[in-house]
């Protein structure tokens, strides 16, 4: 069983007990650790395999919230040649690690 979620502009391919980065999601409180994703595209049981226009009303998928981490740090580097014009900056996202614990139709 498998499910195809859309979250943070991003499609992922989940299945239960999978551990997925997600672009950051914001909890108001330590206590809401449950995630609920309404966005499902397609849920895979079996055989059968049913399919969103564009998404399932019916199924959802519930994640636990493990934390938030950085990702690597990326080097951003400008500079225009002859001109003694350069700049280098560095950026690290942030990103949720999310629990897949159960895939519900």
């Amino acid at each position: 069983m498998y499910a195809i979620i859309k979250t943070g502009g991003k499609q992922y391919t989940v299945r239960k007990g999978d551990v997925i980065d997600v672009e950051l999601i914001c909890s108001t409180s330590e206590s809401e650790k449950e995630i609920l994703f309404n966005d499902i595209l397609m849920v895979s049981v079996g055989d059968v395999v049913k399919i969103g226009a564009p998404t399932l009303n019916e199924a959802t998928v519930k994640g636990e919230l493990l934390g938030e981490a950085k990702g690597e740090k990326l080097i951003v580097y400008k500079y225009k040649r002859r001109k003694n014009c350069h700049t280098k900056k560095g950026h690290r996202q942030k990103f949720s690690k999310v629990k897949i614990t159960s895939i519900d139709i």
